[in-house]
């Protein structure tokens, strides 16, 4: 065999299936391996990009801005005899829909107010959000560790919101930003315990709403003769089901209600109708993590056979941080990371070798992605991924030596080709699989991004030289000859922008 040959193929599957792509200008890596296991101490998790983004209080801060004005409004229609104090359409994230439901707003010119003040909150979000999207790719242009950011848009992903909701539309970005980067080289948990206590996973699966029935403000409203007020058990169900032990592993649905009851009183501060700190007893500056001790449901809990009798908000944590480490948890990640790196089907061998080191390091990350990096299966010779819409675009950015990118652009083409970022409408994330993006339609979009993309292409780029060097020795005969048969530089691009080596991975 070969070595050069060998070494070239390696620094290929470096670059593209480990990596986001070659850059012009960019060498091979002579030892591939030793390249990637570099980049866990190159690693940026604040780049300047990332740094001048909006950040999660930002965000939060325009949201409580918008329910303070909600608020202001109500009264001044109340003083002018207009509405009743009892009217709850805009009750806290905590008090949703149980305080006081069926009550919905009826006054015309509330509603006038509502609407008018909902534009404007998601006008304002959506700047955020296009502001975030061009901040990750900007990012993504411009790492020096291009596997581990390949890792933060894993688990971005993995850990998905959708940012559909008024609440979430510009915070689904600073989640990545606040709670995935700083966590992406550490701990499962300590990853997992940031992300749920994040205000976009809070509000978008409706934790802060939650109420225990026998919590003291769960009384206090059956007291009162209306109806009794909700235990929420989407963000217990999810956690269980997408984030840890995945679907099948051996829990029930008594362990997801008892969950959800452990979690009552995890919320958010100042984002609501105002109430959410006085509710807690707890102040905090808006989109802060806080506990509602009026709202958690007191008693011990027994979930997967195991008695928590702590009290508050140390009942919730204790279940997080077994499941972060349980046998289920490590096989659902190495099964996925396997998927994601060595194939629809991932190979039996690889997905054992890294359980095996999840569960050896008690969920240590670095020791996981050290087990991706050395098994040979991770290494099969040819393209087993089929790169999705924001890999493809990824790719294609830096392939162009794009120097600054725009996010309104960003955020259109993404559109364009089926994923826009941060909103796979579900909590289980886009799909990483080749059957959901290889369609003709889904194929026929990219050839029409490549071709508008590399018609805009300017100076001198010999599309023959920069496919040979983004390609080291993985550049097939036909599309080579296909490049350079093309009719003009710009087609030529175009033409190797939809090629099978950069369509997969």
């Amino acid at each position: 065999m070969n070595t050069g040959k060998v070494s070239a193929m390696e620094a290929s599957i470096a670059l593209n299936r480990f990596g986001l792509g070659g850059r012009p200008g960019e060498v091979a890596p002579e030892n591939p391996k030793r390249w990637l296991l570099d980049q866990l101490n190159r690693y940026e998790p604040r780049p300047p990009a990332i740094a001048t983004a909006p950040t999660t209080a930002m965000v939060a801060q325009g949201l409580a801005d918008y329910f303070q004005q909600l608020r202001q409004g109500r009264m001044q229609l109340f003083q002018a005899g207009g509405q009743s104090t009892t009217i709850q359409a805009d009750a806290p994230a905590t008090m949703q829909p149980a305080a006081m439901p069926g009550q919905r707003q009826r006054n015309p010119a509330m509603r006038s107010l509502r609407m008018e003040a909902a534009r404007e909150t998601r006008a304002d979000g959506r700047g955020h959000y296009i502001d975030a999207v061009g901040a990750r790719m900007e990012a993504t242009m411009r790492t020096p560790a291009p596997f581990v950011e390949r890792l933060v848009h894993f688990w971005a992903n993995h850990f998905a919101v959708s940012a559909d909701k008024l609440t979430v539309v510009g915070l689904a970005g600073t989640m990545e930003f606040d709670a995935i980067r700083p966590h992406v080289l550490g701990k499962f948990a300590d990853m997992l315990m940031a992300v749920e206590r994040h205000p976009a996973m809070l509000l978008y699966l409706d934790q802060a709403q939650s109420v225990g029935p026998d919590s003291p403000l769960g009384q206090q409203v059956a007291n009162r003769g209306r109806r009794q007020v909700g235990l929420n058990e989407n963000l217990a169900r999810e956690i269980m089901e997408l984030h840890t032990m995945g679907v099948g592993s051996g829990y029930a649905q008594a362990d997801v209600t008892e969950f959800a009851r452990a979690m009552t009183g995890w919320t958010v501060a100042g984002i609501g109708n105002g109430q959410a700190a006085r509710i807690a007893g707890t102040r905090g500056e808006p989109g802060e993590f806080v506990f509602a001790a009026r709202i958690h449901e007191p008693g011990a809990r027994t979930i997967l056979g195991k008695r928590y009798d702590q009290q508050g908000v140390a009942q919730a944590n204790a279940v997080l941080a077994d499941l972060a480490t349980h046998p289920a948890t490590a096989k659902h990640v190495a099964t996925k990371l396997a998927r994601h790196f060595a194939g629809d089907t991932p190979p039996a061998p690889l997905v054992a070798k890294l359980e095996r080191a999840f569960l050896s390091s008690g969920g240590d990350l670095p020791t996981v992605y050290r087990a991706l990096i050395d098994a040979p299966e991770s290494w099969a010779a040819g393209a087993p991924k089929f790169r999705t819409p924001w890999e493809w675009s990824v790719s294609t950015m830096r392939a162009l030596g794009a120097q600054s990118v725009d996010g309104q652009a960003m955020t259109g083409l993404l559109n364009q080709l089926g994923q826009p970022v941060w909103r796979p409408g579900s909590p289980a994330g886009y799909d990483d699989i080749a059957a959901s993006w290889a369609g003709p339609d889904a194929l026929m979009r990219r050839v029409e991004a490549a071709e508008r993309i590399a018609s805009q292409i300017r100076g001198d780029v010999d599309p023959r030289a920069r496919a040979a060097q983004l390609f080291p020795d993985a550049l097939s005969d036909a599309t080579a000859q296909a490049i350079s048969r093309a009719e003009s530089p710009a087609q030529g691009l175009a033409l190797m922008l939809v090629s099978p080596e950069m369509l997969r991975r």
